[in-house]
């Protein structure tokens, strides 16, 4: 109660009353917990965690440890190979990758351990109107190698999974009945003691410009391999990314599992190919 008798004067207790309540209302927001900033969901979902994202693209061997290591490598490559053709154990190795992954320096470096009359090596293209006429597998059997030989597929069976399901070049219905079509064969030649080694470069983003210089000849004049076919490869990347990691999911079995090549370096890729290759031949 404010005593209000001499309106004219001022009043010390009102004034007194309103700086007490206003403090102690200053007082109590202060001590209340401040409120969270509302989540505002990213408009940038995260990449997804696959199998080719988990590979350390960044391995690397100097030129000195790459010429010491390649000739030993080599050299434990030809011995196994030399038993296993007294043995009389086939083999088949696969390579699988996109252009400019080193695959050709790859397989160079194979074939430069071996003696020639031991391999073949078969570079898969199209199919011809012949081989359209037949089983998908069926071009593939006829080239299997005959007991102690080795037959080196530059290319291979997983094309009806890979180019074939992202260019279109085959139905739906084809493609997804392939992982088991291939998996059976696969496991035949096992159980027919067939040495069996998948090898996987996937693409690396750096090395588009090298793809597409190389499509234009010394003069710009196109070459076999045409600047627009490049190109459209080059923006379904991510197709391939999608099919290649489904391929690995669902065919890399126990019988014949998928070796991962980190191809960002040459030198790693080749010396990781030779002694995965002489391992296996060893193990045959």
């Amino acid at each position: 109660m404010i005593e209000a008798s001499e309106s004219a004067l001022p009043d010390p207790d009102g004034g007194r009353t309103l700086r007490d309540a206003l403090r102690l209302q200053l007082a109590a927001r202060a001590s209340r917990p401040k409120p969270e900033p509302p989540i505002v969901a990213s408009s940038v979902a995260p990449a997804p965690v696959t199998i080719l994202s988990t590979l350390d693209l960044g391995q690397r061997v100097d030129v000195d440890r790459y010429r010491e290591q390649l000739e030993d490598a080599q050299g434990r490559l030809n011995l196994a190979a030399r038993r296993a053709q007294k043995k009389g154990i086939p083999s088949v190795i696969v390579y699988e990758g996109v252009d400019a992954a080193g695959k050709g320096g790859n397989i160079r470096r194979v074939t430069g351990a071996l003696d020639a009359r031991m391999y073949r090596i078969v570079p898969v293209a199209a199919p011809s109107d012949e081989e359209r006429r037949q089983p998908y597998l069926w071009r593939f059997w006829r080239h299997l190698p005959r007991a102690g030989r080795m037959t080196i597929f530059d290319r291979s069976w997983y094309g009806r999974v890979l180019v074939e399901r992202v260019e279109g070049f085959c139905s739906s219905t084809d493609w997804q009945r392939a992982y088991g079509e291939i998996n059976e064969f696969e496991e035949q030649l096992a159980r027919h003691g067939v040495v069996l080694v998948k090898f996987l470069a996937p693409h690396r983003p750096g090395r588009a410009a090298p793809a597409v210089r190389r499509s234009a000849g010394p003069s710009g004049s196109s070459s076999s391999r045409s600047p627009t076919r490049t190109w459209r490869n080059r923006e379904r990347w991510p197709l391939y990314d999608q099919a290649v990691n489904e391929m690995v999911e669902r065919t890399s079995t126990e019988v014949a599992p998928w070796t991962l090549v980190e191809a960002n370096d040459k030198r790693f890729a080749r010396l990781k190919t030779l002694e995965t290759l002489a391992a296996a031949l060893e193990n045959g």
